[in-house]
């Protein structure tokens, strides 16, 4: 019998999962596959995140969940203890720490290559050290100088999102002439502090922040100017899974879809990102993102595929 248990020695003392699976090496950044965008399964291990929060707020839950996304595909998990939605409460780092430190050693040791979802950099610093391969820091515009002094000295992969203000002040932010051109800009303004540290290009991985500082019409124009994003020269990560203006895209007789109706309109758009180059999606729905991606891959590949994707997709991927 198949099992989703962690590995020896990666949960709480009392876990009651069985231990089928033994550890695998290490899962390294340089071995992501090149030939298709990759798929990032988000794991929240928080009480209140606006999709999915609650259902994997225990280490033993978040950890089963973790490991399904893994067992179905996905080639990054994300790994958060602090809903990032707007309104949401601070979590200070000692409680963000002690939700998932357990959860990211135990999918270490199942072989899955994980990122640490965090914009405090103590937390980023002790998710290293328990495994985690990749920070992403949705800080935006508020990047801790810590921050830039670990992801420095670390050289690990860094994911850099485009945010204006914090939780509770980020909406009442989301003014714009040029969408697309003032992200760009204030993403090279954000990128420059790096590069002075001594952060390496290869390092950095931009995010436009959909939905941060964005409202439903910004956001969209972000997803059809992605190729502007471009003109940085690194990795692109979109992260649109079940966000709002999706949502109310699919509203029904004066009603917003739920979260978890809205992975259809995720994979849309999965589809479309990859086909356009993006380097990583990030997703709730791990299956439906993977069938996406490799669409992308082979439309892109077929001949005759419109020059501008083929040329999009081929987007030099550096590890």
């Amino acid at each position: 019998m198949d099992s989703l248990a962690a590995a020896p020695g990666t949960g709480p003392a009392t876990s009651p999962l069985p231990i089928l699976r033994k550890p695998r090496p290490a899962a390294r950044f340089a071995d992501l596959p090149t030939d298709r965008t990759l798929v990032m399964g988000i794991l929240n291990v928080t009480p209140d995140s606006f999709s999915d929060g609650g259902k994997h707020a225990t280490a033993d839950t978040a950890i089963a969940a973790g490991l399904r996304m893994f067992y179905a595909g996905a080639d990054i998990i994300d790994v958060g203890g602090e809903s990032t939605r707007p309104g949401a409460d601070e979590v200070s780092p000692d409680e963000e720490q002690r939700r998932v430190l357990p959860v990211i050693e135990a999918l270490v040791k199942a072989g899955a290559l994980v990122s640490i979802d965090t914009t405090h950099a103590a937390t980023a610093a002790a998710a290293l050290k328990a495994g985690a391969a990749i920070i992403n820091d949705v800080s935006g515009l508020t990047i801790e100088p810590e921050m830039v002094e670990l992801v420095a000295a670390s050289k690990a992969p860094y994911v850099l999102t485009h945010r204006r203000g914090d939780a509770r002040t980020m909406n009442s932010l989301a003014e714009y002439t040029d969408v697309a051109g003032e992200v760009v800009a204030e993403l090279a303004g954000v990128r420059d502090k790096l590069y002075a540290a001594g952060v390496a290009p290869e390092q950095i991985i931009i995010d436009p922040g959909l939905g941060f500082a964005k409202n439903d019409a910004q956001n969209w124009e972000l997803l059809q100017n992605l190729d502007q994003l471009d003109s940085l020269g690194h990795k692109v990560l979109v992260a649109a899974s079940r966000k709002r203006f999706l949502g109310t895209l699919l509203t029904v007789a004066g009603k917003s879809a739920a979260p978890d109706e809205r992975d259809g309109a995720t994979a849309a758009i999965t589809a479309i990102s990859a086909f356009r180059g993006a380097w990583a999606v990030r997703v709730h729905d791990v299956g439906s993102s993977l069938d996406a991606v490799k669409v992308a891959a082979r439309m892109a590949a077929a001949p005759g595929a419109p020059k501008a994707a083929a040329a999009s997709s081929a987007v030099p991927r550096t590890t």
